[in-house]
Parts: structure tokens; sequence; C-alpha cells
């Protein structure tokens, strides 16, 4: 006969392993447009980000995160999938005001997201602000697997601009100057009710993409300007997570993880690389990488290897214990190693950049290469030197401050070789891409391009969106 009392104890023993086994949280805070040099940890002289510098302290910074394409929803996109956009069918932005194939745009159905992968694995799931992956009937959060949804279904300088509340539209039009602050609540609202079981919160911020808008407490308070109060504001909406988080006691069981869908637009900063938003150079695709998980990623590590947005799905799944439903190609890795030690390699030899629906470039630790002409941006200024933006900020359906950033608020390098077909740079030496090396490094060339025409291979041909110009 079994002795009770070590019965009761191996019993007990149980349910305490049982209860700290419990799943973690896990936090995603993206914000909009924020450059790789925005933040205070990342060298900016002037906006002061203290909470993501703590966030930086005491977890770790990565040096080498890009992202797949250097605008909004295909970042998105692998953000939720694990996948290259050119995979998940989104390798342009749906726009509600961008004519009707732009406006149809959506994440497929066959798609699954990580919202739908961790509710199946019991997770409470809540997204707050820019979903970007389809804004019709079907196709919002809450149809992806989301419990719950607040915010601009697309990017707040798209009209019609409305908060969603689920499906449902609850403000129109909208007072940009609170939404920064508005988002919080709704991501802190979350917390507290989910904080008896594991949870996923998706907080996609408004800010810093135009038109830039900050509330009282923030505005004229930077001394960088309109886009330093946005930034400021931003970086108080992490700190305002973190605090609730620690209010909570759920510090050591969640994983908050932070980044930025792209390179910044007019009036930030890409810290030194050339190009912008939109652009196939680095400063398009380079951006912040913040991760932070007391007791299982080192305090104060900065990293250098090597990561690309989908790396932060596989991270996820990882942590998590979350299983896909099926066998597909994901093209993220587990990005644990290299969070936890210095001395792991990335878990990627080449990681690749889109150019809309096709692939435009190739890299390694060291050397890039553009095997299409790099683009960027041209807007075609007015009389006074000045651009219009079709979508200024009227007062009416966008409700924002009018001293938003212009063509010489230029965020990057915008120097170095004329774009051509073929270009190599070297990274390591040259991180501003100035100077093309190809001719000096033919098997640097030969080796990439293999890469290249590998990946390549699995890219099918997509009819290119086009949106239809917007006009008042």
């Amino acid at each position: 006969m079994k002795n009770p009392l070590l019965i009761l104890i191996s019993s007990f023993g149980f349910l305490i392993s049982s209860l700290s086994a419990k799943q973690p949280n896990v936090v995603i805070i993206l914000a909009d447009d924020l450059g790789y040099g925005d933040l205070g940890c990342y060298g900016h002289p002037q906006i002061k980000t203290p909470n993501l510098d703590r966030m930086a302290a005491e977890g770790a910074r990565l040096t080498q995160f890009n992202c797949p394409a250097p605008f909004c929803a295909p970042t998105r996109s692998a953000l939720m999938t694990g996948r290259y956009p050119f995979r998940c069918g989104m390798t342009a932005n749906p726009a509600p005001d961008g004519g009707p194939v732009a406006d149809a745009l959506h994440l497929p159905e066959k798609e699954v997201t990580l919202a739908q992968v961790l509710k199946s694995s019991g997770y409470a799931t809540g997204m707050v602000g820019k979903w970007h992956l389809g804004h019709k009937p079907g196709f919002l959060p809450t149809d992806r697997g989301f419990d719950e949804y607040y915010g601009i279904p697309y990017s707040n300088d798209m009209r019609p601009v409305q908060v969603l509340e689920g499906t449902q539209v609850i403000e129109y039009p909208v007072v940009q100057a609170t939404l920064t602050r508005r988002y919080t609540e709704r991501a802190l609202g979350f917390i507290e009710r989910s904080k008896d079981q594991p949870f996923f919160l998706y907080l996609a911020e408004a800010m810093p993409h135009k038109p830039l808008a900050a509330s009282e407490a923030f505005y004229k308070k930077s001394s960088a300007g309109l886009y330093g109060d946005a930034v400021e504001e931003l970086d108080w909406s992490v700190g305002q997570v973190l605090a609730k988080l620690k209010e909570l006691g759920l510090d050591d069981s969640t994983l908050v993880l932070f980044s930025s869908d792209n390179g910044p637009w007019f009036g930030g900063s890409s810290g030194g690389l050339r190009g912008m938003k939109s652009a196939q150079w680095e400063g398009g695709y380079r951006v912040p990488m913040i991760a932070r998980w007391p007791g299982q990623i080192p305090a104060g590590q900065v990293r250098e290897q090597m990561a690309i947005t989908m790396d932060l799905f596989a991270t996820v799944l990882e942590v998590t214990g979350a299983k896909m439903p099926d066998e597909r190609v994901l093209d993220g890795r587990n990005l644990l190693p290299v969070l936890k030690s210095a001395e792991a390699r990335s878990p990627h030899e080449y990681i690749f950049g889109h150019l809309n629906s096709k692939l435009a470039n190739v890299r390694d630790a060291r050397w890039k290469l553009h095997v299409l002409p790099a683009t960027q941006i041209k807007l075609k200024p007015g009389a006074d030197g000045k651009w219009l933006d079709p979508r200024a900020p009227d007062g009416v359906t966008i409700l924002a401050p009018y001293e938003q950033y212009n063509l010489d608020a230029f965020p990057g390098l915008n120097t170095g070789d004329a774009a051509a077909k073929m270009q190599l740079f070297d990274l390591q030496n040259d991180p501003g891409e100035q100077h093309d090396v190809a001719a000096q490094h033919p098997d640097e060339v030969k080796r990439l391009l293999a890469a290249y025409e590998a990946m390549n291979k699995d890219v099918p041909v997509i009819e290119e969106v086009k949106r239809t110009p917007y006009k008042k």
C-alpha cells in the first residue's frame, strides 16, 4: 500500500510543476514608420525614449534586424504568418481610397495568423491599432484569430479615417491627437482582463506614421519637433505596458517584443543608413528590435546577428509551444538562442528584400547584392519647393496638427553611387551603401546571386496592385 503522505507530496509537487509550466504571455508592440535611428538607445541625439532605453537595458537590442519589405502591409503579413510576403499574398498595401483592387486586398483565407495559432493553444488574443491586412467584412482581426480589436484597420492617412471596435465603426472622424493614449488604455485594459490566463497582445501603434499627432501632454514638449513629440509619446505607451505587467506580477512570465514595420518617413532618422521608407536601401528595411523577458533573456545584451521580422513569429511559437496546423513553409527562425547568447549564430545565412511582388536584393552578415536597382521615393515638389500631400490634414476627416514634415527633412543618406542592377555593397565597412564594389568582389556577387536565384524560384508571378492616386 502506498504511503498517503508520499501521494500527497507527489500530488502537491505535480500541482506546483503545472503552475510553473504556465505558458508565457506575449506582447508584440509594432511602431509604424519608426526609423532605425529614432530611439535614444539607437543613437538619436534629441528624442528622449527612457522606457524603450530601459527595455533594451533589461533585455536585448538587435542592430541588424530587417523587415522583408520597406512598407506597411507586407511586413505586417510577415509578422502575422512567419512567411515572406510573396508566400502569403501580401506584397502591396490595402487601401480603402486606392481604387477597387487595393480596396479589396486582404490576407488570403488560407494563411494562418499568429493569433489563430495561439488561440488554438488556449491564449486570450487581443489587438489594438493598425491591422492593414484587409478591412472588408470577413478579413478584420476578429475574423483572423483575435478575440477583440480596437483601432484604425489601415494607415491613419487613408480615408475614411475611422476607429473600429471589433467590426463596428465607433468613431468618425478620428481625433488623432489622442490615438496613442487611447490605444494604450485599450492595451492596458486587455492585459488586466486577461491576467489570469496566457494572453497575446498585439499593439500596433499609429505613430510615427503621418499625419503625426501627439496629445496635449506631449505636444511641443520634445526638443525634436512634432516627430519627437510623437515618438516620445510612443515611448510613454511602451512604458505604460511594461508598468502594467510589473504591477500585475507578470514581468517574469511575459515576453515583450518591440519593432517597426519599415524605415522612416520624412522627419525621422534612419540612423545614418541610406534611404527611407519605400526604398530598397537599408534605411527602408533596417529597424529597431528590442526583446525583454526577465529571467530568460539576459539584461544589457546588444546583438549584431542578422534577423528579420518573420523570426518574431517563430520565436513566439517556440516560447509558447504553440503548433502550426500543417507543414507549410515558414521563413522565420527562433531567435531565443541569439537573444540569450552572444555566441549564437544568426539563424539565417541570407535574408531577402522585396520590391513589391518581386525579390529585389539579398544580404548576408556583411554583403548586400541589389539584383534589381534600388528605388527611392520621388515626390514632385510644387513651386514653393514643397510636396503637397493629397492626404494632408484638413481639419475634418483627419484631425491632426498641420506642421507635418516635407522634402527638406529627408530621414537618411541621399548620396552614393546611382542605383543600378547587380550592385554589391559592403555593409560592414560601408553601412550607408555609398560605394558599389561588385567589380572588386565577383565571387561574392556570384555567391549571393545563387542564393537569390534559389529563393526566387519560389516567387510567383503576381500582377502588381495599381492604386488609384488619391484626390480630394
